[in-house]
């Protein structure tokens, strides 16, 4: 029985597992950059993540959703299409921490809980349905 459930929810815990990772390696390279080599925080920020995405792009296209590609073309295009979305979650990511910050005047807390809960549900349907779909 358990086994059972594992298997038919096999993408989300691994998608939770290697995002717990993602945000880990974001975390570790936006400190690196900013802390230890006293950087410019932005230029740290967009470092930090673009290789969290590069990384979320690799487990999610191997252990989360298996997918495969047969041509170097077919590569670049899921690769793009998951960086398109990528970069479309951070826009929605940034609009949802404006609203909630400056004009609603929430916790910076709170607010980022909340943020974060609708960009990794966000990511992970745009991965599953859009990216990293099933083709014929």
């Amino acid at each position: 029985m358990i086994f059972k459930l594992f298997k038919k929810y096999q993408s989300i815990i691994a998608y939770l597992f290697f995002g717990g990772l993602t945000t880990l390696i974001n975390f570790v390279v936006f400190f690196i950059f900013d802390s230890g080599l006293h950087w410019n925080y932005q230029v740290a920020n967009f470092i930090a993540w673009f290789l969290s995405v590069l990384f979320a792009f690799f487990t999610n296209k191997v252990w989360v959703f298996g997918s495969k590609y047969t041509t170097v073309k077919a590569f670049f295009i899921e690769m793009w299409s998951f960086f398109f979305y990528r970069i479309l979650s951070y826009f929605i990511d940034a609009g949802i921490m404006f609203v909630g910050i400056s004009l609603l005047h929430a916790n910076s807390s709170l607010t980022k809980l909340i943020d974060q809960v609708v960009i990794v549900v966000l990511n992970y349907f745009f991965s599953k349905f859009f990216i990293f779909k099933k083709r014929d």
